[in-house]
Order: C-alpha cells, then sequence, then structure tokens
C-alpha cells in the first residue's frame, strides 16, 4: 500500500471498521484533527468514527486524555510513551474499541538534537495490541502533517488487518 493518499486509506478503515462493527477514536496534536476529517469526509462515518480529540497543548492531553504530567515532563509530548498514553486515554473517554494517536514536531521550528523537525510518533491501541512507531518525515509542514496522517490511517488499516 504505497501511494495511497489519506481519502482511499480513510475509506479502508472505514469499510474494516464497519465489517468488524467496531468504532474507532482519533487523538491529535501535530496533525490538527486531520485524521478526523478525513474519516468524516465520508458519508455515514458516524457509524464507525465515535469523535478526535485534538490536543496540541500539554494541558490538554492531561484534561481530555489523563496523560501524565510525570510523563510528559520526563519524556516530553513527542515521545512513545506520550502517544500510547494518550490512545488510551481517548479509548477511555470514548464508545470506541480502537484508537490512533499522533504527536510530532512539523516545523519549521520547535526541533532539537534529539526531536528534530518531521519527528513523529504514531501509536494504535486496539484490544489486547498496543503498537507505537517513531517516524522520521521529510519537507515543509504540511508534507510533514500529510505524511502523519498517511501513516497512522496505514496503520490502522494493518491492524484492523491482523
Amino acid at each position: 500500500m504505497p501511494n495511497e493518499t489519506s481519502q482511499q486509506l480513510a475509506r479502508l478503515v472505514g469499510e474494516r471498521l464497519k465489517a468488524s462493527g467496531i468504532k474507532m477514536v482519533s487523538a491529535e496534536s501535530c496533525t490538527g484533527g486531520w485524521i478526523g476529517m478525513e474519516v468524516t469526509a465520508i458519508a455515514g462515518s458516524s457509524d464507525w468514527y465515535d469523535r478526535g480529540f485534538i490536543t496540541y497543548s500539554n494541558e490538554s492531553k492531561q484534561q481530555m486524555l489523563n496523560v501524565s504530567p510525570l510523563t510528559l515532563n520526563n519524556h516530553g509530548a513527542v515521545s512513545e510513551q506520550t502517544v500510547l498514553e494518550m490512545a488510551r486515554g481517548a479509548l477511555q473517554n470514548s464508545q470506541a474499541q480502537i484508537a490512533i494517536a499522533v504527536s510530532g514536531i512539523a516545523g519549521p521550528a520547535g526541533g532539537s538534537a534529539d526531536k528534530p523537525v518531521g519527528t513523529v510518533w504514531l501509536a494504535w491501541v486496539y484490544a489486547d495490541k498496543e503498537i507505537a512507531r517513531l517516524f522520521h518525515f521529510q519537507g515543509d509542514r504540511l508534507e510533514i502533517r500529510r505524511q502523519a496522517v498517511i501513516e497512522g490511517l496505514r496503520g490502522l488499516v494493518n491492524l484492523l488487518d491482523g
């Protein structure tokens, strides 16, 4: 599936979710709701998309998704630990059974030696599976965000395909 668009992947996610009778939730930081936008562009997505959380600030991650202040202090918002807590918190605060979470540095500023611009963590939580993956995307802010959306949706398809 190397060349799908985010719209094509969102349709695949919807087909898989509808067939399995489950709902998804999204928790987004650097993508600002783009994953939610792609899935809700599909007619009938209310059958399988419960809600989305746009948690850009650390405070919103804590308040809306139960991300621990210790996690944010010790690992930062762009970390494996944070995206996993975001995904778990999205599930706890929704009616969904599968969650996706994303946090990253889209640039052009904000990067560091440890976490340069283009560093993005994605997490998926479903049943007894918790997966987090680190990506290093290239390009401008829009391109980094677009790649994060595509990889996030691709990860959902892969997880649902088992």
